[in-house]
Protein backbone atom coordinates (compact mmCIF):
# COMPACT_ATOMS: atom_id res chain seq x y z
CA UNK A 1 0.00 0.00 0.00
CA UNK A 2 1.46 3.28 -0.63
CA UNK A 3 2.01 5.97 1.90
CA UNK A 4 1.40 9.99 1.31
CA UNK A 5 5.10 10.43 0.57
CA UNK A 6 5.50 7.08 -1.98
CA UNK A 7 4.78 8.33 -5.67
CA UNK A 8 4.37 5.38 -8.43
CA UNK A 9 5.83 5.61 -12.11
CA UNK A 10 5.64 3.30 -14.67
CA UNK A 11 7.55 3.74 -17.82
CA UNK A 12 7.33 2.32 -21.17
CA UNK A 13 10.68 1.01 -23.13
CA UNK A 14 11.58 4.61 -23.93
CA UNK A 15 14.46 8.10 -22.70
CA UNK A 16 12.94 9.86 -20.28
CA UNK A 17 15.51 12.81 -20.07
CA UNK A 18 17.03 13.84 -22.90
CA UNK A 19 21.18 14.00 -22.30
CA UNK A 20 21.40 17.47 -22.13
CA UNK A 21 19.50 17.43 -19.14
CA UNK A 22 16.29 18.70 -20.77
CA UNK A 23 12.66 17.23 -19.76
CA UNK A 24 10.66 15.64 -22.06
CA UNK A 25 7.79 16.24 -19.79
CA UNK A 26 6.57 19.37 -21.80
CA UNK A 27 2.84 17.93 -22.45
CA UNK A 28 1.08 16.67 -19.29
CA UNK A 29 -1.83 15.18 -19.12
CA UNK A 30 -4.27 15.27 -15.71
CA UNK A 31 -7.35 13.13 -15.79
CA UNK A 32 -10.17 14.71 -13.76
CA UNK A 33 -13.18 12.79 -12.26
CA UNK A 34 -13.86 15.32 -9.69
CA UNK A 35 -11.46 18.41 -8.94
CA UNK A 36 -11.19 17.39 -5.28
CA UNK A 37 -9.94 14.45 -6.01
CA UNK A 38 -7.41 15.48 -8.69
CA UNK A 39 -5.91 18.00 -7.15
CA UNK A 40 -3.05 16.07 -6.09
CA UNK A 41 -2.02 14.80 -9.59
CA UNK A 42 -3.55 18.88 -10.87
CA UNK A 43 -0.76 20.51 -8.26
CA UNK A 44 2.13 18.25 -9.08
CA UNK A 45 1.48 18.37 -12.97
CA UNK A 46 1.33 22.35 -12.40
CA UNK A 47 4.84 22.31 -10.78
CA UNK A 48 6.23 19.81 -13.35
CA UNK A 49 5.07 22.74 -16.37
CA UNK A 50 6.37 25.54 -13.98
CA UNK A 51 9.93 23.80 -13.99
CA UNK A 52 9.69 22.90 -18.01
CA UNK A 53 7.76 25.39 -19.35
CA UNK A 54 5.32 22.82 -20.31
CA UNK A 55 1.93 22.96 -20.95
CA UNK A 56 -1.11 20.83 -18.96
CA UNK A 57 -4.26 19.79 -20.53
CA UNK A 58 -6.83 18.51 -18.12
CA UNK A 59 -9.51 15.80 -19.60
CA UNK A 60 -12.79 15.05 -17.86
CA UNK A 61 -14.17 11.64 -18.97
CA UNK A 62 -18.04 11.76 -19.85
CA UNK A 63 -19.54 8.03 -19.42
CA UNK A 64 -22.67 6.81 -20.96
CA UNK A 65 -24.66 3.66 -20.17
CA UNK A 66 -24.74 1.91 -23.34
CA UNK A 67 -27.23 2.95 -25.89
CA UNK A 68 -31.17 1.97 -25.55
CA UNK A 69 -33.60 1.45 -28.32
CA UNK A 70 -35.59 3.95 -27.07
CA UNK A 71 -34.17 6.67 -25.38
CA UNK A 72 -30.92 6.50 -26.67
CA UNK A 73 -27.70 7.16 -24.78
CA UNK A 74 -28.02 8.19 -21.07
CA UNK A 75 -24.84 10.11 -19.78
CA UNK A 76 -24.27 10.34 -16.09
CA UNK A 77 -23.94 14.34 -16.56
CA UNK A 78 -24.74 17.66 -18.87
CA UNK A 79 -21.82 18.75 -20.99
CA UNK A 80 -22.33 21.71 -18.74
CA UNK A 81 -21.57 20.06 -15.07
CA UNK A 82 -18.75 18.30 -17.35
CA UNK A 83 -17.16 21.76 -18.19
CA UNK A 84 -17.61 22.89 -14.74
CA UNK A 85 -16.19 20.65 -13.33
CA UNK A 86 -12.83 21.23 -15.87
CA UNK A 87 -13.38 24.66 -15.00
CA UNK A 88 -12.49 24.45 -11.20
CA UNK A 89 -9.95 21.84 -12.06
CA UNK A 90 -8.15 24.17 -14.26
CA UNK A 91 -8.42 26.85 -11.35
CA UNK A 92 -6.82 24.71 -8.78
CA UNK A 93 -4.08 24.22 -11.26
CA UNK A 94 -3.84 28.02 -12.11
CA UNK A 95 -3.78 28.18 -8.45
CA UNK A 96 -0.44 25.87 -7.86
CA UNK A 97 2.03 27.41 -10.61
CA UNK A 98 -0.29 29.25 -13.82
CA UNK A 99 0.73 26.32 -16.05
CA UNK A 100 -0.50 27.48 -19.71
CA UNK A 101 -3.53 24.81 -19.59
CA UNK A 102 -6.15 23.30 -21.77
CA UNK A 103 -9.24 21.19 -20.74
CA UNK A 104 -11.24 19.01 -23.00
CA UNK A 105 -14.36 16.88 -22.13
CA UNK A 106 -14.42 13.04 -23.71
CA UNK A 107 -17.21 10.36 -24.13
CA UNK A 108 -16.64 7.21 -23.43
CA UNK A 109 -18.83 4.30 -22.62
CA UNK A 110 -18.85 3.59 -18.90
CA UNK A 111 -16.01 1.26 -18.26
CA UNK A 112 -13.83 1.96 -20.81
CA UNK A 113 -12.71 5.18 -19.38
CA UNK A 114 -8.94 3.87 -19.03
CA UNK A 115 -9.07 3.71 -23.19
CA UNK A 116 -10.41 7.14 -23.90
CA UNK A 117 -8.27 8.46 -21.31
CA UNK A 118 -4.88 6.43 -22.82
CA UNK A 119 -6.28 7.71 -26.76
CA UNK A 120 -6.80 11.44 -25.92
CA UNK A 121 -2.62 11.19 -24.21
CA UNK A 122 -2.00 9.63 -28.05
CA UNK A 123 -4.00 11.97 -29.71
CA UNK A 124 -3.00 15.15 -27.63
CA UNK A 125 0.03 13.82 -27.52
CA UNK A 126 1.07 13.25 -23.97
CA UNK A 127 4.65 13.20 -22.68
CA UNK A 128 3.65 12.27 -18.97
CA UNK A 129 -0.13 11.47 -17.80
CA UNK A 130 -0.35 12.51 -13.83
CA UNK A 131 -3.39 10.68 -12.46
CA UNK A 132 -4.31 10.51 -8.40
CA UNK A 133 -4.86 6.66 -7.17
CA UNK A 134 -7.46 6.29 -4.83
CA UNK A 135 -7.82 4.07 -2.56
CA UNK A 136 -9.78 0.70 -3.29
CA UNK A 137 -10.36 -2.49 -1.70
CA UNK A 138 -7.81 -4.99 -2.64
CA UNK A 139 -10.91 -7.47 -4.31
CA UNK A 140 -12.13 -4.57 -5.99
CA UNK A 141 -8.65 -4.00 -7.49
CA UNK A 142 -8.44 -7.63 -8.34
CA UNK A 143 -11.67 -8.11 -9.78
CA UNK A 144 -11.59 -5.32 -12.15
CA UNK A 145 -8.74 -3.16 -11.41
CA UNK A 146 -9.33 0.78 -10.96
CA UNK A 147 -9.00 3.36 -14.09
CA UNK A 148 -5.32 4.25 -12.89
CA UNK A 149 -4.03 0.81 -13.36
CA UNK A 150 -5.99 0.17 -16.95
CA UNK A 151 -4.41 3.50 -17.49
CA UNK A 152 -0.76 2.55 -16.95
CA UNK A 153 -0.77 -0.74 -18.63
CA UNK A 154 -2.21 0.55 -21.59
CA UNK A 155 -0.68 3.82 -21.84
CA UNK A 156 2.15 4.46 -24.18
CA UNK A 157 4.07 7.57 -22.61
CA UNK A 158 4.77 7.35 -18.54
CA UNK A 159 2.33 7.59 -15.85
CA UNK A 160 2.66 9.25 -12.52
CA UNK A 161 0.19 8.39 -10.05
CA UNK A 162 -0.06 10.38 -6.91
CA UNK A 163 -1.91 9.17 -3.91
CA UNK A 164 -4.72 10.79 -3.05
CA UNK A 165 -3.55 13.34 0.30
CA UNK A 166 -4.89 13.78 3.32
CA UNK A 167 -6.85 17.25 3.79
CA UNK A 168 -5.07 19.64 6.07
CA UNK A 169 -4.18 23.03 6.13
CA UNK A 170 -1.22 22.71 4.69
CA UNK A 171 -2.54 20.64 1.52
CA UNK A 172 -5.90 21.84 1.06
CA UNK A 173 -6.65 22.55 -1.94
CA UNK A 174 -6.18 26.92 -2.39
CA UNK A 175 -9.38 29.21 -1.78
CA UNK A 176 -10.47 30.28 -5.51
CA UNK A 177 -12.74 32.53 -4.72
CA UNK A 178 -10.55 35.76 -6.08
CA UNK A 179 -10.38 33.46 -9.44
CA UNK A 180 -13.08 34.08 -12.18
CA UNK A 181 -13.36 30.83 -14.40
CA UNK A 182 -12.05 31.45 -17.66
CA UNK A 183 -9.56 34.74 -16.51
CA UNK A 184 -6.59 32.78 -14.57
CA UNK A 185 -5.32 33.98 -11.61
CA UNK A 186 -5.06 37.72 -10.73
Amino acid sequence: MLTTDQREMTVPACDVHRGDGDSRFRRILVPVRAPEEAYPATAVAARICGLTGGELRLVHVRTCDPPLPIVGRLYLETPGEATAMLEEALLAAWACGDPRATTVVVDARRGDEAAAITRQAAAWPADLIVLTRRPRPALSRLVRGSVPDQVMRKASCPVLAIPPARITARTAPPDLGHIEPGRGPA
